[in-house]
């Protein structure tokens, strides 16, 4: 048996950890969390980065081990362009490296297919499988919910107040940093759960009749993976989102199941937009590639991690 020791930033919100960590025990190995490289021991025989930094003197320090880079995404602004640069100079070469996409490996400048280049997989985001089955217990209570990075939602405020003229009612899964809370006091039409256990999250969801996908315009945001649209859409929940480049994809990929409003939109729009809304979809088994399981079965990682010889 091997321990893979996953070594990660404490403040992110990785929901990908959860479903390695099952994967890895279903494949009869162990896995352990670091928030600090320094907590691995040294005779480990795994280590798998979520980048971030790979310290090189850390890395150094497991030199018996198989070594994971993954990259979720591409650095953000300011500076993000020279942040992503700085990894691919600074960071020791790996023994296999996970990215989100194409578009993020290339973006990581990780492009060299060249022979004797560090073995790569691509590895989108997933949905855990209780997504798939899960069904409401009662009729909506309110119109559209929004999941995840509340501090995003500073971006889309005024879009926010459109949401009261037009009557519609919001539901935030998730905890909204004091600056937002403040500029939404006098919103009555929005409520927030607060931080709640991702196995409570479906019933949360499932308590509006539509998912709100807001991400802002901007590289790298808007050609990555919305994790909270694919939660949606496993969920049944229909889907508006403000249009940009991966939502757009993603809505000729479900078609029917996500409709694009601008940010700019009228209260008479977004009204017209709810009301034209498909119903809450039962059955969902052709959304089976969504879920974390089929994602990282055919990971060659693995090989690397357990092959022969270890």
């Amino acid at each position: 048996m091997i321990t893979v020791h996953f070594v990660h930033g404490a403040r992110s919100y990785l929901p990908e950890l959860a479903a390695y960590q099952a994967h890895i025990e279903h494949l009869g190995h162990a896995v352990q969390m670091h928030t600090q490289a320094h907590t691995v021991p040294v005779d480990a025989q795994a280590v798998w980065w979520i980048c971030g930094r790979v310290p090189a003197d850390q890395a150094r320090r497991f030199e018996g081990a198989v070594q994971v880079h993954e990259y979720a995404s591409a650095s953000v602004a300011p500076l993000a362009w020279l942040k992503d640069r700085i990894k691919q100079w600074q960071h020791p070469v790996p023994h296999f490296r996970v990215f989100q996409s194409e578009w993020v490996r290339q973006r990581m400048g990780f492009g060299d297919n060249a022979p004797g280049a560090v073995p790569y997989a691509l590895r989108d985001m997933g949905v855990p499988d209780t997504f798939l089955t899960a069904q409401a217990l009662q009729p909506p209570e309110f119109d559209l919910v929004y999941l995840g990075e509340m501090s995003r939602l500073q971006h889309f405020v005024p879009l926010l107040h459109t949401l009261g003229q037009a009557r519609l009612s919001l539901l935030l899964v998730g905890d909204v940093p004091p600056a937002l809370r403040e500029r939404l006091a006098t919103l009555g039409h929005i409520q927030s759960t607060g931080r709640v256990p991702q196995d409570q999250v479906p019933a949360q969801l499932l308590r509006a009749r539509a998912g709100l996908n807001l991400v802002p315009g901007v590289l790298p945001l808007s050609e990555q993976t919305s994790t909270k649209m694919l939660e949606y859409l496993a969920l049944g929940l229909p889907v508006i989102s403000n249009p940009y480049a991966w939502a757009q994809r993603t809505a000729l990929a479900h078609a029917g199941r996500v409709q694009l409003l601008d940010v700019q939109a009228t209260a008479a729009q977004w009204q017209a937009a709810v009301k034209a809304l498909p119903q809450h979809q039962t059955d969902r088994q052709h959304l089976q590639a969504l879920r974390w399981s089929q994602q990282l079965q055919a990971l060659p990682v693995w090989a690397a991690l357990f092959g022969a010889g270890r």
